[in-house]
């Protein structure tokens, strides 16, 4: 299996492209231990040592290694991971992680098409935070942060959209940059 990389302008990061895909649809992005949990390739990458993030996509993924640590000790390690999956047949993210991967970008999708410009208009915006158990959590921005009204466009506006499109959403949260 021959799989071809390639640097990046950022001498820490290396794509690798497998000949097969990766992923079936989408992308996902591991940065921490609790995202390592929905992929065994994530979590084998990163117990390598040395790694910040990975992003995979159908056709590709992109690691992110320390400064301290080496490609010419990691590339051939993380060349021998993909293969090792790749050969098991193995889903590369659990099936629950692509559930919620999905859920996320339908959210995503929402509040850049129908919700941001409807806030733009009065001066603020809403940036998606994180989607867990049912929560979406939002950050309120601009004109609508300190706003009496932001909370009745969080249940009134937001959360009414979100929970009639996506059934998974049971609540919609504020919450600032500083809280997370």
């Amino acid at each position: 299996m021959i799989i071809e990389t390639q640097p990046t302008p950022d001498k820490n990061v290396l794509n690798f492209f497998p000949p097969q895909p990766v992923l079936k649809a989408g992308r996902a992005e591991f940065v921490d231990a609790k995202s390592l949990r929905k992929s065994p390739l994530a979590e084998h990458i990163f117990d390598l040592g040395g790694i910040v993030s990975l992003f995979i996509t159908a056709e590709m993924i992109s690691v992110t290694k320390e400064d301290t640590a080496s490609w010419e000790e990691l590339k051939p390690q993380i060349l021998a991971e993909i293969m090792d999956h790749l050969s098991t047949g193995e889903e590369t993210i659990t099936a629950s992680a692509a559930e919620e991967n999905n859920v996320v970008d339908q959210i995503k999708g929402l509040l850049n098409a129908r919700i941001r410009p409807a806030v733009k208009q009065d001066g603020g915006d809403i940036v998606f935070r994180d989607f867990k158990d049912g929560v979406v959590y939002v950050e309120m921005q601009g004109s609508c942060k300190g706003c009496p009204y932001a909370l009745v466009t969080l249940k009134e506006g937001v959360e009414k959209i979100l929970k009639t499109y996506i059934p998974q959403v049971r609540e919609v949260r504020n919450q600032s940059a500083e809280e997370e």
